[in-house]
């Protein structure tokens, strides 16, 4: 039997020598890169740029932080959003604005405002309809009976609608389209007068009436009516438990009223405010949704709504958590949407914005400072623009985002946490980040990025003898009837989906692709889904069509399958590179034994 000698005290010390020797370089190797990520987020780097676009945080420990709750993302199920989904109400221009032009007193103000509106870029203004102000005095009576207008000590009866009129000619003739909102109840429709300001009416048939009398008053001029706001919190529902069955009657009774003044308009649901709360006065705003759908809610509204406050981090906040507000919240609800069978709906997003209100050495007394959170007023106005382009590039299931808000009438609401929201003063001078999103909009090009792309959308173009017509296996109903056809589309697949009897002649650029083999016969009536531009990479593809004789355009579809192109061509790469060290590696071996 073989006994090995014992190690004697300079062997052991010997031994153990390597060790401490691997142990300390670590430790060195360890601070240097500590030392390098240091470096490199204090002096925003490329690891700070990468930390940021991933986490919305811009203070370096924070960003560490969240790259670490980042990596939760792993261990959790992500939202389905099926993007490449031919998905209603998402061909217009996607900029829109929440006004309160009814709080102005003086029509020379309202039309600034709309002025100032217009010249930003927006293409939407999402403007309040206060039922308190147009029913004010009882059931059918439009007339205003509540002020002394020319100071003779007598009440001035006008008409309640003159205001709303002026409104809407103001929104037509500086080219703003209308999103409507409807809501908050008169005192005349509460018996009890402590259910609180907001809660619905005694008889839901009081509210229905109200909105077909402006639905019939506005029809052919306004097509979208919003249904509520936050019915999922307090006080938005009054002073009473909130109820997603009670919302539901609601919303389906007027769905069901305005469809019958007219079919073409469309209803959006009352946005739900983003909350983890699971009271009974603020409910959570997905099992809010959730028991929306269990009560029948899927069949009363064309566009659904919600908030997007970006609260205490940026627009690029990747950090998907359901107990976690941010602003890519909206996964989770497009999710519940497809889970319920409305993935061809869209999103409307009602309000959407960074609060920059002062620290209490600034202003005093604000109540519920830190509710919408913090940021300052340099990153308000920087965070808005990129917030817009990530949904543009991102969610295709967004249609139009509003901004909260261009101003308030007056500054009695300084002691309000969301008052600093507002895009311009009181007295119209305007904060900065009015003047990064005029920049934004004026310097922007439209552009096609990820997703189905209904033919009309309004960043493609058309010329003005296109038509639009009614096909039964259309994407979306109806398709262009057109011989000329461009746009810009964004990713790395761009396929159309178009017949007609003759042939395109297709110019993409940079990469032109053969559209129509010559000979090929295919039926003018069948649908040919057909690619026109094709990258490794995502990239700008600009494209014109046009054809000798008109053709039908149905969609077109954007794809970025650029992560998938790049492991592909990665893939081969990384075995050619492993067997070469392996057979390096191996040949060193051989040497070193020899």
């Amino acid at each position: 039997r073989y006994n090995p000698p014992a190690m004697t005290n300079e062997n052991a010390q010997t031994s153990r020598r390597p060790t401490w020797r691997v142990i300390g370089a670590a430790i060195i190797i360890a601070l240097v890169l500590a030392g390098l990520l240091a470096l490199d987020l204090n002096n925003r780097g490329r690891i700070w740029t990468l930390f940021w676009q991933t986490t919305g945080e811009e203070d370096p420990i924070a960003q560490i932080r969240g790259m670490l709750q980042w990596t939760g993302n792993f261990t959790r199920q992500m939202p389905r959003t099926q993007p490449i989904t031919p998905i209603n109400h998402t061909n217009v221009n996607p900029f829109g604005i929440n006004t309160f032009l009814e709080q102005e007193v003086e029509p020379a103000k309202r039309e600034q405002q709309v002025r100032m509106i217009a010249d930003v870029g927006f293409g939407w203004i999402r403007q309040e309809f206060p039922w308190e102000d147009i029913e004010i005095h009882g059931r059918g009576d439009f007339e205003d009976r509540r002020n002394d207008l020319d100071g003779d000590g007598e009440i001035d009866a006008i008409s309640a609608w003159d205001k709303y009129d002026n409104i809407v000619d103001l929104a037509e003739q500086y080219g703003l389209r209308m999103q409507v909102r409807l809501s908050n109840p008169p005192e005349w429709t509460h018996s009890n007068p402590d259910i609180g300001d907001f809660a619905p009416p005694d008889d839901l048939q009081d509210y229905v009436n109200f909105a077909v009398t402006v639905a019939e008053r506005y029809k052919g001029r306004i097509h979208h009516y919003q249904i509520w706001n936050e019915p999922n919190i307090f006080p938005e529902w009054g002073n009473q438990d909130v109820s997603p069955e009670g919302y539901t009657e609601l919303l389906c009774r007027t769905y069901d009223a305005l469809k019958a003044v007219d079919p073409e308009i469309v209803v959006i649901s009352g946005a739900l405010a983003p909350t983890v709360s699971l009271t009974r006065r603020n409910l959570n705003d997905f099992i809010f949704l959730q028991l929306m759908y269990q009560a029948g809610a899927g069949d009363c509204f064309d566009i659904l709504s919600m908030q997007g406050y970006g609260l205490n981090s940026g627009p690029t906040d990747r950090r998907m958590r359901i107990t976690t507000v941010n602003y890519a919240r909206n996964l989770y609800i497009r999710d519940q949407m497809i889970a319920n069978g409305d993935a061809h709906k869209p999103i409307w997003i009602s309000e959407a914005a960074w609060n920059p209100v002062p620290d209490p050495d600034e202003v005093a007394d604000i109540n519920a400072r830190y509710n919408f959170g913090q940021v300052t007023e340099e990153q308000a106005a920087r965070f808005m623009p990129i917030g817009y382009q990530r949904m543009l590039e991102e969610w295709p299931w967004v249609g139009v985002m509003n901004y909260w808000f261009f101003k308030r009438a007056t500054d009695f609401e300084a002691n309000q946490s969301f008052y600093y929201f507002r895009m311009v003063e009181p007295d119209f001078t305007p904060l900065p980040v009015f003047d990064t999103m005029r920049e934004y909009l004026n310097t922007m090009t439209p552009t096609l990025y990820q997703g189905v792309h209904q033919a009309d959308d309004w960043a493609i173009t058309l010329p003005d003898d296109a038509e639009s017509v009614m096909v039964d296996d259309a994407q979306f109903g109806d398709a262009m009837l057109t011989h000329e056809v461009t746009f810009i589309a964004h990713g790395t697949d761009v396929l159309i989906r178009w017949r007609g009897a003759g042939e395109l002649q297709i110019t993409p650029s940079p990469n032109p692709l053969p559209v129509h083999r010559e000979g090929e016969m295919v039926p003018a009536s069948q649908w040919r889904l057909t690619k026109i531009a094709s990258s490794r990479t995502a990239q700008a593809h600009t494209i014109h069509i046009t054809a000798d004789e008109p053709f039908i355009l149905d969609s077109v579809t954007v794809l970025n399958r650029s992560t998938e192109n790049q492991i592909a061509f990665a893939l081969p790469l990384v075995l050619v590179v492993g067997l070469v060290a392996g057979f390096l590696g191996n040949t060193l071996r051989i040497r070193l034994r020899g």
